[in-house]
């Protein structure tokens, strides 16, 4: 349920109405725009007198918000949530671009990459410290070696990094990282997801591999309700009958996502098509939808590359894919700064 505060309302009857809601056993999230606040109220409202209370002086409306995901909901927050790390803002206009390898496997290779990305435009590091992977013979990463030579990276470029948690009992290797990664395949891992709502640290959500829009949102609802807002929605494509891609990018999901949350929502055209030569253009087009920035594999020796070689861009290709989303960002109204 949604509580529309008139515009101009003594903050006196507000705070009143608030205590009031909460003595019901209700939580209230209180979001202030430029002509009105939403109350969203949280819990079992069926006790709650919608008639009551749309007879105040100071409410303009009262709605019962039907979707279960109450917190992510754009109804109980209107305006865009910007995910803020450093000064790198995701979201409300803004557009980052996150780059580098899939996996971290060695220092002189993660440092070369997060050089030569920076180079070209972006300003977050990703790599890979831990690996899922779908064979028990492949690379699993580097481990905890691995994250500190993300903080190494980080040290020579400056930028923030990312990379991805996959158990639970790793939270506390990764009280250094700015942005926590939650894989395709752990979307929906709610121990994992209700210990990442207690850590108030910047969370990235990937789709899951057939997860349906809400059932993705619902998993953001589990990190939200657990008082962790910051939270960065990725679409990674998802798993159709189509196999010439790796997945197939729903870029569909862009506008309606954005429709449906206030949270940012990027694009992660490798994983999306597992092809090199279809990242660009699928890069291009997650802009052209409205997409808050994209997450880009990029290698320097794609073809030695530990995993995912065949959908990594070289430093060059990269470069020459930045300078072709600068003007495109320019039309669609996103800034990065």
């Amino acid at each position: 349920m949604i509580v529309v505060i008139k515009n101009n309302q003594e903050e006196k009857q507000v705070n009143n109405l608030i205590k009031w809601i909460k003595s019901l056993g209700l939580a209230v999230n209180v979001s202030k725009g430029e002509s009105s606040t939403v109350l969203g109220l949280i819990g079992d409202t069926t006790k709650v007198d919608m008639e009551l209370i749309a007879s105040l002086d100071i409410v303009e409306t009262v709605k019962r918000i039907q979707e279960p995901f109450k917190n992510v909901n754009r109804k109980f927050h209107p305006q865009d949530t910007v995910v803020d790390i450093n000064g790198c803002k995701f979201g409300g206009g803004f557009f980052q671009v996150i780059a580098g390898p899939c996996s971290v496997e060695s220092e002189e290779q993660i440092i070369a990459i997060a050089k030569a990305v920076k180079a070209a435009g972006a300003t977050v590091l990703r790599g890979g410290a831990f690996k899922p992977r779908s064979s028990p013979y492949s690379f699993q990463g580097m481990g905890g070696s691995g994250l500190e030579l993300l903080f190494k990276a980080r040290e020579v470029t400056g930028m923030p990094i990312i990379t991805e948690i996959v158990d639970v009992r790793h939270i506390d290797l990764f009280k250094d990282v700015d942005i926590i990664q939650i894989g395709a395949r752990n979307m929906q891992n709610f121990e994992l997801l209700k210990e990442l709502g207690r850590i108030r640290k910047p969370v990235l959500l990937k789709r899951g591999l057939a997860a349906t829009i809400e059932e993705w949102l619902m998993s953001a609802e589990y990190i939200m309700a657990g008082g962790n807002a910051e939270i960065i929605l990725c679409e990674r494509g998802i798993r159709t009958y189509e196999p010439f891609t790796r997945n197939t990018l729903d870029l569909s999901a862009i506008p309606v996502v954005r429709e449906l949350t206030h949270l940012p929502v990027i694009v992660d055209p490798s994983h999306a098509s597992g092809l090199s030569r279809l990242v660009p253009p699928l890069s291009l087009a997650s802009v052209g939808v409205g997409c808050d920035g994209l997450i880009i594999e990029v290698h320097n020796d794609p073809m030695h590359a530990k995993s995912d070689g065949a959908q990594s861009l070289k430093p060059e290709q990269f470069a020459d894919l930045m300078g072709k989303i600068r003007p495109l960002m320019d039309i669609v109204g996103k800034h990065t700064f």
